[in-house]
């Protein structure tokens, strides 16, 4: 799924500008700002808030996914990722799956160096992931969780309990 270079560029302004500012980070100090391009054009910033009990910490994808279904908006074209590392930093395991419940496998998800845009020469030097312009690595819900449980798994059929042991 591709989406055009300005709304690209929209998308990375919006998870550096505006959402790390914001991010409350406590105890890691670790700023994660990410922003979500919905179908309609609106994008939905979110950022990182952590919690004293740790568990009850929320990740910025997780902030701008919860945002935008809260407001109504459930279609969604792709999201950046940032943070305040020089090299490209994928969401964790629990975003990974929230991602997968709202979007679909080939939604992008943009991973932005922190000191974006770097260089031809700079980009992706430390990286683990191939780079693309800026030092942005482009990848997908699809290929950031591989064999993937979803919503559609809950729909499939199942065998009675007395053919599988109970």
């Amino acid at each position: 799924m591709s989406f055009p270079t300005d709304a690209r560029e929209n998308l990375i302004q919006a998870a550096i500008q505006g959402t790390k500012a914001y991010a409350y980070v406590r105890y890691s100090k670790f700023r994660v700002g990410a922003a979500l391009l919905c179908a309609d054009g609106t994008i939905i910033k979110g950022c990182n808030v952590e919690n004293a009990s740790y568990g009850g910490a929320i990740c910025a994808e997780r902030t701008a996914i919860v945002k935008a279904i809260s407001e109504g908006k459930k279609d969604f074209v792709a999201m950046a990722v940032t943070t305040d590392v020089p090299t490209t930093i994928a969401p964790c395991g629990i975003c990974r799956q929230v991602l997968r419940e709202f979007c679909a496998l080939d939604t992008p998800v943009l991973l932005v160096p922190a000191d974006y845009p770097q260089e031809p020469s700079d980009a992706g030097s430390e990286g683990y992931l191939a780079s693309t312009e800026g030092g942005v690595v482009a990848e997908t819900v699809g290929s950031l969780l591989p064999a993937s449980f979803g919503p559609e798994e809950l729909e499939r059929p199942r065998l009675p309990a007395e053919l599988h042991g109970k």
